[in-house]
């Protein structure tokens, strides 16, 4: 199954699409270290990896009808999320750096089977729910354009009234969820806006996969069981101890058989264990594994635990990106996360690399998308679309009386 990638950045939802089982017919991306990185992986993964046509460009100029030839079934990306970022200056949609009309532009020149979105929890503040309803109803109707007289919100009122007449049917069936990647296997608490469209003549029936992993299997396991801390080697001289303000939780965890079949949460612990350490001596293999000095903790700053998953990693806008891009030893020092730390709790390949400075590489982490969230979501779009041309090619037969 072919697809177009939108706002590439450094890769992180066209990995998962491509792991996934699709083949990027075009990825666009205008920001050159990022696609000087797509170039630099192509390059060393050569013999073993499919080459993505890239296209190094604002997507307000291209004409997608002209991107590919033939049959698209996925138009995917994540269109800049620094209008709705609750760390940017909340402009919402009269930002320029607004790039979801062009994503609806894209599904309406393209035609796909289906689309993926991403973008910032704060498209889902108070101040942007009308514009969050606005994309949706766009996503579903995206052949209804807005007019060169019309503001966006008569448009959407035109888009309103187009949804509930009586008759009228959806171009697309459009379902959005808040998803946090933890709870999909990623070692970082990163909250993040799904908007997942299937072309509605395809009467596909979808559903977003529900989560795999929880903070209360990882409670379990760290502090009924005991397992986790066995798992790292960490005697028992040398653990932290139990959180006094879960007593009650975990008490109710050790007499509890509730925990069905949910795996423990990945904590930057589990991500990073086998990387050289800041002191190592000696050389190692491991790609941008390279210690950045200088972090400090401040208000509102203050880095991630080690035995929790991440906070979110952020891009940010001058010098270093992301305050909170920082581990908290266990001594209670701070310093930076490597690229390749990074990158891990972004679960990248260790065998993609980043290029540009460290700022600028920590930068294209801060706003990807956490590859192995890309990859359940897409693998289940993928099975709904594989499903569904496998019943068009073997209609349902009548029953013989």
């Amino acid at each position: 199954m072919r697809s177009i990638e939108l706002f590439a950045g450094a890769g992180g939802l066209a990995i998962g699409m491509s792991n996934a089982g699709f083949r990027h017919a075009a990825v666009v991306e205008w920001n050159h270290d990022a696609c000087e990185t797509f170039r630099e992986n192509q390059r060393i993964h050569a013999h073993s990896v499919e080459e993505w046509p890239l296209h190094e460009c604002d997507a307000r100029t291209i004409d997608f009808r002209t991107l590919t030839s033939g049959d698209i079934h996925v138009v995917s990306g994540g269109p800049p999320c620094q209008p709705f970022s609750l760390g940017g200056k909340h402009r919402g949609n009269t930002d320029t750096r607004d790039m979801f009309p062009q994503a609806v532009r894209a599904v309406r020149e393209t035609g796909p089977r289906a689309f993926i979105f991403e973008n910032v929890k704060g498209l889902l503040r108070k101040s942007f729910v009308d514009y969050f309803e606005y994309v949706s109803l766009q996503l579903s109707h995206p052949s209804l354009i807005r007019k060169r007289t019309e503001i966006w919100q008569q448009h959407r009122g035109r888009l309103e009234k187009h949804h509930t007449a009586a008759g009228s049917r959806a171009e697309y069936n459009v379902v959005a969820r808040l998803l946090n990647a933890a709870d999909y296997g990623v070692p970082q608490h990163r909250e993040r806006v799904f908007f997942v469209g299937f072309r509605a003549d395809l009467g596909i029936k979808w559903s977003f996969p529900e989560p795999e992993f929880s903070l209360e299997a990882l409670l379990h396991d760290q502090w009924v069981t005991g397992d986790y801390w066995r798992r790292h080697r960490v005697s028992p001289r040398h653990r932290p101890n139990a959180p006094k303000h879960l007593e009650r939780k975990l008490l109710n965890l050790a007499t509890s058989d509730d925990l069905g079949a949910q795996r423990p949460w990945k904590t930057v612990r589990d991500a990073i264990f086998d990387l050289p350490k800041e002191n190592s001596k000696g050389p190692h293999t491991f790609l941008n594994h390279v210690f950045w000095p200088g972090a400090r903790s401040y208000a509102g700053h203050t880095g991630s635990p080690l035995d929790l998953p991440a906070k979110t990693l952020k891009a940010g806008d001058h010098g270093v990106p992301g305050g909170e891009n920082m581990l908290v030893n266990t001594d209670g020092t701070v310093r930076y996360f490597t690229i390749r730390e990074a990158a891990r709790l972004q679960t990248f390949p260790d065998d993609f690399v980043f290029c540009g400075s460290w700022s600028e590489a920590m930068r294209q982490l801060g706003n990807a998308v956490p590859v192995k969230l890309a990859e359940v979501v897409s693998k289940s779009v993928f099975s709904a679309l594989a499903l569904a041309n496998k019943s068009a090619k073997n209609p349902a037969r009548p029953i013989a009386n």
